[in-house]
């Protein structure tokens, strides 16, 4: 039976709904602030930065301006020759024994399948070390599926061990003489989107590499437990660049005392294309150059703090705008470094690096941060890989504010890596802390000491 709705009823039916869909009820939530308006620019007027690519300039160029208008000195560019990637067009299907099509991503650095894509067995592996144990030639003529599903893991440590079947597996399919890998994406969403990033061969002949959604890679493993052989029809168009020109944008604020050696707060300026990299990582650069602002809040800090929008982060496993900074700037005395790079997510622990000497300071930084609920963790702080080359050159104090990862490999490398997905509360939760951390380093007298590796806690 179907009842009949008053007109009164109707009414307010329609308004609300009408409230609901109208374009002041959609409006998104937007931030405020030097942090936000660095995010909401690189993603709305520059959007995805590939590294070498006409975006990543004009990524540079907008950068330039946007921190000489907040007032930073001595902002430049710094380019460097590189090698990147480009993609393609790209797609996927299985034809047997059930035909279905497949949600797939280029791996950086995979090469093109022949002309009009290659269809051929496709061989699953339920780990990466199962590949690992695969005999030489066995795979020659046929195509390799690389299974192990990524777990969540609050500070992100499922990165390390599930993203090398993306990092190693390509090569070594390649070392068994496979025509191609499909691996499973390092993810952990169960979004029918893929993760792209980045793959490396060493020595081993390049193939075809790609990535697809956790929702085929379950497809592809029940198909697998049932024991009927499997062939994919495969085409990757992505190449590398053998010359491309990527850069960092470095710029200062000048400390009162400019003999003591500085603070280099870091961020990467590129981003994967699938998205708009908003939380990788344009929500970092927002993060390091508000912190760097606020903390001349009641005067000009002690030191000099620098702050580095890093080229090629994504792409550079041959030389990165990491390992340009330290390429140009070794002989510049640095005292401690850090880098924001996991997205736009609460900072809810805190890691240091101090010589022993440096106790005090490792305590007044714990204790700073401890009102935003941050606490201490145990293990040293590293960085990351824009300011992990001057660390390493210089054996630099380092402090890590770690966000919560939970969510973040949700997002990482994907289509969804865009502004909506940054929570301003969370983003302005970073800059305070960040800003608690910088008073304090920044404007510390006495020596900070270099760290040995060997002396590290």
């Amino acid at each position: 039976m179907i009842r009949k709705i008053p007109s009164t009823a109707l009414g307010a039916v329609l308004t609300a709904v009408a409230l609901y869909a109208s374009p002041l009820a959609a409006k998104p939530v937007e931030g405020e602030g030097v942090a936000w308006e660095i995010t909401e620019g690189l993603t709305t007027e520059v959007g995805p930065r590939m590294a070498g690519s006409q975006a990543e300039d004009r990524a540079r160029d907008w950068g330039k301006a946007k921190l000489e208008a907040l007032g930073f000195q001595n902002v430049r560019i710094e380019e460097f020759a590189t090698t990147t990637w480009q993609r393609g067009s790209e797609a996927a299907r299985l034809t047997a024994p059930y035909p279905q099509p497949l949600a797939i991503t280029a791996l950086g650095f995979s090469v093109p399948t022949p002309e009009g894509g290659l269809t051929a067995p496709l061989v699953y592996f339920p780990t990466l070390e199962a590949l690992e144990a695969a005999p030489d030639g066995s795979l020659k003529g046929k195509i390799a599926f690389v299974d192990h599903a990524m777990r969540r893991a609050q500070d992100g440590s499922g990165y390390g061990p599930y993203g090398n079947v993306r990092r190693a597996g390509p090569a070594m399919a390649s070392e068994r003489g496979a025509l191609a890998i499909v691996i499973r994406s390092a993810g952990t969403d169960s979004h029918r989107n893929p993760h792209t990033g980045v793959t490396a061969f060493g020595k081993a002949n390049p193939i075809p590499a790609g990535a697809v959604s956790n929702p085929d890679a379950d497809l592809i493993a029940r198909i697998a437990g049932g024991g009927k052989p499997m062939e994919i029809a495969l085409r990757l168009e992505g190449r590398p660049l053998e010359k491309a020109t990527s850069g960092n944008v470095i710029a200062d604020l000048p400390g009162r005392n400019p003999s003591l050696p500085m603070i280099l707060v870091g961020c990467h300026l590129d981003s994967w294309d699938l998205g708009t990299g908003a939380i990788d990582d344009a929500s970092g650069c927002g993060i390091v150059a508000a912190a760097a602002l606020a903390a001349q809040d009641g005067g000009q800090a002690l030191r000099t703090i620098r702050v580095l929008w890093a080229g090629d982060e994504e792409q550079g496993i041959y030389y990165s705008g990491g390992d340009h900074y330290m390429k140009l700037h070794a002989n510049e005395p640095h005292a401690l470094a850090m880098e924001s790079d996991f997205g736009a997510d609460r900072v809810w622990q805190v890691k240091t690096r101090f010589a022993a000497a440096n106790s005090d300071l490792a305590d007044k930084v714990n204790g700073a941060v401890l009102p935003l609920g941050i606490v201490p963790h145990e293990g040293a702080a590293h960085g990351g890989t824009d300011i992990g080359p001057i660390i390493a050159e210089q054996e630099l104090a380092v402090v890590d504010l770690g966000q919560d990862g939970t969510h973040y490999f949700d997002l990482h490398h994907t289509p969804d890596d865009t502004l909506d997905k940054v929570d301003p509360a969370a983003l302005q939760q970073n800059v305070e802390a960040w800003t608690a951390v910088l008073k304090i380093v920044a404007n510390e007298p006495g020596a900070i000491s270099p760290v040995p590796v060997h002396d590290e806690p």
